[in-house]
């Protein structure tokens, strides 16, 4: 059983322990048995449901996706996941990390943008970065920064989580 089922279990036999030890008659002998079978059914099925709305509803902060051409497509459904996806990047092998900079308003052509290498690091990849479904992103009203959103340009930067000096001297 699981941990749920287990304590679900323990609450029954707690509130009904004494009707189910005196023994009732026959009418009053089934009933714990369907009590607990419905009630593990209906929480079974509360689970599933909870299960499957949570998995339908929960979209990824962010998705890197390598191409077969080497390119390399960085999907940002929140522009708070950034760091999460060039840390992504890195674990990759990517020397260099994306730096975004957004533009007010809706952005005029749907679709990813490319970003601008990073000078002096010879090979890299085509880097496109999409904003969302298509480029914009609303934040709503309360918010700093509230408005309507899109990226205006991506660049590759080898330096981008601001560790500063890491050499000696």
């Amino acid at each position: 059983m699981t941990r749920f089922t287990d304590n679900l279990w323990r609450d029954l036999a707690q509130e009904h322990g004494p009707a189910l030890a005196a023994g009732p008659g026959p009418r009053k002998a089934r009933r714990p048995r369907v009590l607990a079978g419905s009630t593990l059914a209906l929480a079974g099925a509360g689970a599933a449901i909870g299960l499957v709305l949570t998995s339908a509803s929960g979209t990824p902060a962010f998705a890197v996706t390598q191409n077969g051409d080497g390119s390399v497509l960085v999907t940002l459904n929140q522009t708070e996941a950034l760091p999460q996806a060039n840390h992504k990047l890195a674990g990759m092998g990517f020397q260099e990390g994306i730096v975004i900079y957004m533009a007010s308003g809706p952005a005029a052509v749907s679709g990813p943008v490319t970003c601008t290498p990073a000078p002096g690091i010879p090979g890299q990849p085509t880097v496109k970065v999409l904003l969302g479904t298509d480029g914009t992103q609303v934040i709503s009203a309360g918010n700093t920064g509230a408005g309507t959103w899109h990226l205006g340009s991506c660049q590759l930067k080898s330096d981008t989580g601001g560790t500063g000096n890491t050499g000696a001297g």
